[in-house]
């Protein structure tokens, strides 16, 4: 019998620990999701939380909200103590259960209608114009920077009608706050993570009491909507709305990013499926999809169970952390034919990117229309684009996503 290696699947499986990556890893995951899916679906990490890689397992937990809960409030206090961070992501909508969850999500659908939505599109036209624009004059972008990352920043601020003149810290202190939700977290993260939520709640804190004196319209600015309140229902607490907010920026932003810069880099991977778009423009809602299931923005998602039950047969006890591996449920090749292959045209394609149940997503179809805009004005001004250099990831299992990517705009 040969020797095993390294890259000998069993052995990537049964050494997989979340908490000590490999750089190969973070370039590649999906070869060690490949394994686990085969050897070890529901896998059982040394601090005692499970890991998931299957698609039908990850369904079934965001299916299950009560057996498998949202809250954070006991798994995060070991790892922020009590901190900014800890504030922050225990009272943010994506880490809470109902009723906190229900009530704070109702007010912020509310201002993400189909019809505010379409409401958006003119504006999000002439902004990426404009980008592409400057592109076309400097011809060598980062398109991270220059591009992808200021699409995002542009539509949240226009949503919580954050003035133009102060939306300069908003992309560092989204990073440095997100960032802080790795596996394993370094003092020089947390520091920063910390640092953002106290800089970020100071500056809402001054941009709140000036929205209480001056109200937008609650159909179209979030902040508004969100500091009154539903009519004759419960108000926000302070601290939810201002936590509330920062999620809202955070969560509109990097994984927008993300998958903008994701999307634009497969498809110059993927010369077929790039020239296929430019022949066929309307195949971009499609290839949208396609680009959230096969570089998936967001990674991991995370569960702690409130009673004993079961995952994929196996007896899980009440109070043991879960981790949703997004990005490999969305490989699986029970769910997605040659789910390794990036087809722009694939159908049906339900994956898992934005999650499942009563915490999908809020901005969804913000998040579609954005990508739709950026990918497909971009691909069709510069048919010919291609990479000027080897592309930096961001460094994050979490958020999966480019730092920098020199691009020759052609």
């Amino acid at each position: 019998m040969p020797t095993a290696t390294a890259g000998d699947p069993a052995v990537l499986a049964r050494d997989f620990d979340l908490r000590h990556l490999s750089p190969g890893f973070y370039a590649n995951p999906y070869p060690v999701y490949h394994a686990l899916r085969t050897h070890e679906p529901v896998k059982r990490m040394p601090d005692g939380s499970l890991f998931l890689t299957r698609f039908r397992d990850v369904q079934a937990v965001y299916r299950d909200p009560k057996t498998f809960s949202s809250d954070k409030t006991v798994e995060f206090r070991p790892k922020y103590g009590d901190s900014p961070l800890y504030t922050h992501h225990t009272t943010s909508l994506v880490f809470n259960d109902p009723p906190r969850h229900t009530r704070v999500r109702k007010l912020i659908a509310g201002a993400l209608t189909a019809r505010a939505i379409a409401a958006m599109e003119p504006g999000l036209v002439r902004l990426v114009d404009g980008l592409l624009d400057a592109a076309a004059e400097r011809r060598r972008i980062d398109l991270i920077s220059d591009f992808a990352s200021a699409i995002p920043v542009e539509i949240i601020g226009n949503l919580l009608d954050v003035p133009h003149a102060e939306r300069a810290p908003l992309r560092d202190w989204s990073l440095a706050i997100l960032g802080a939700l790795e596996p394993s977290l370094t003092s020089a993260q947390f520091e920063r993570g910390n640092r953002a939520v106290s800089e970020f709640v100071d500056y809402l804190r001054d941009l709140v009491a000036r929205r209480r004196r001056e109200p937008g319209d609650p159909q179209h600015d979030v902040l508004t909507r969100l500091i009154q309140g539903e009519a004759g229902g419960e108000q926000l607490s302070e601290e939810e709305l201002l936590q509330n907010c920062i999620f809202i920026l955070n969560a509109g932003h990097e994984t927008t990013t993300n998958l903008i810069g994701n999307g634009l880099v497969t498809l110059t991977e993927w010369p077929e499926q790039r020239a296929a778009l430019l022949a066929e423009p309307g195949l971009i809602e499609s290839a949208v999809e396609e680009c959230l299931r096969f570089e998936s923005s967001n990674q991991l998602g995370n569960r702690m169970t409130t009673v004993d039950t079961e995952i994929g047969g196996l007896p899980v006890a009440r109070g043991t952390p879960v981790t949703l591996c997004i990005g490999a449920a969305n490989r699986d090749p029970d769910q997605f034919p040659e789910p390794d292959r990036f087809d722009i045209r694939r159908e049906p394609n339900r994956h898992l990117a934005f999650g499942f149940g009563i915490h999908q997503c809020a901005g969804l179809s913000l998040a579609r229309l954005e990508a739709r805009i950026a990918i497909g004005r971009f691909v069709q001004r510069f048919p010919a684009y291609r990479l000027d250099g080897e592309p930096l990831r961001g460094g994050r299992v979490r958020f999966r996503g480019f730092a920098e990517v020199p691009l020759l705009c052609a």
